[in-house]
């Protein structure tokens, strides 16, 4: 088991930056991890993820804009969101996967304002 704790979340206007932490019970150095979002009245969708040894990978809409990174030592993932849009309004999630399991955070609020 896996206890995930999103934070980072909150309002702000178009353009602008946030970074959201997701913090581990444990050690994350055998995981995938990954960003996922549910916008309001949508499906979740992966906004990024970052593999044991550090390969990423994004989703077209925030790629160029969106930074996941790892940091192992401290069992936390990050994600830099930067020059962000209203449409990027969502709970952001973290997940833990590592097959067959997957774990997931309570998620953080992001709000954009245009």
């Amino acid at each position: 088991q896996v206890q995930l704790v999103e934070s980072g979340g909150g309002l702000v206007q178009a353009g602008g930056s946030l970074r959201l932490s997701c913090a581990a019970s444990r050690s994350i150095r055998i995981y995938v991890m990954g960003w996922y979002r549910r916008a309001p009245g949508k499906e979740r969708e992966l906004v990024a993820r970052i593999t044991q040894s550090s390969d990423t990978n994004y989703a077209g809409s925030v790629k160029g804009r969106f930074t996941i990174s790892r940091d192992n030592a401290k069992n936390t993932v990050y994600l830099q969101m930067s020059n962000l849009k209203p449409e990027d309004t969502a709970v952001y999630y973290c997940n833990a996967d590592l097959y067959p399991d997957k774990y997931w955070g309570q998620g953080t609020q992001v709000t954009v304002s245009s």
